[in-house]
């Protein structure tokens, strides 16, 4: 067994202008004492970093400093809540439910050709304006838009989708079906 290269001696001399520093980082004693008990756990658990011969207080204080200001910073990250209020006013969406409704949009779209799949992709996904979308695809732009609408009706024949209410929140669902997009007028493919 190795001889520790601190003792405890040596950390309870250090404790009382630890305990000063602290005070006046804090101006609060429960926290100032908590402060240094996590110091001194900190710089015992990692003591083999300390140099014999350097200043030990210096290490010490500068521990101290830098759990006090990580804490401070995570503080001001956090929001008081200390009734509760805040919290019972926020609510998270399942993550299944959007899950799940991507795999079944993805099954779907692999049932679609892959001219109206890729026009889709394009538009309703990626953002391409038909023009875009049909200079990428190398057609005009009446066949991008005849495309896009079928594989919309497809897609929404395929996932029993009637009305908007049957869309999820997920933005790529709402994206690719004849619901939520803007209306396509018909044009020969």
């Amino acid at each position: 067994m190795t001889t520790p290269s601190i003792t405890a001696d040596e950390f309870r001399a250090a404790t009382p202008s630890l305990r000063a520093f602290a005070m006046s980082l804090c101006g609060n004693r429960d926290e100032a004492d908590d402060l240094v008990q996590d110091t001194l756990l900190r710089a015992w658990a990692k003591m083999d970093r300390f140099e014999r011969g350097t200043n030990l207080n210096a290490w010490l204080f500068t521990i101290l400093r830098n759990i006090f200001f990580s804490a401070r910073r995570k503080r001001g990250k956090e929001v008081e809540d200390a009734d509760g209020s805040y919290a019972s006013r926020l609510t998270s969406i399942p993550e299944q439910e959007a899950r799940l409704d991507l795999e079944d949009l993805q099954g779907a779209l692999m049932m679609l050709s892959a001219d109206q799949r890729e026009a889709l992709l394009l538009v309703g996904v990626e953002g391409f304006s038909y023009e875009q979308a049909a200079a990428i695809c190398g057609c005009v732009v009446g066949t991008i838009k005849s495309r896009v609408n079928r594989a919309r009706t497809r897609l929404a024949a395929l996932l029993y989708v009637e009305s908007e209410s049957d869309l999820g929140a997920d933005k790529i669902v709402l994206a690719v079906l004849p619901m939520a997009a803007e209306p396509i007028p018909q044009s020969a493919p």
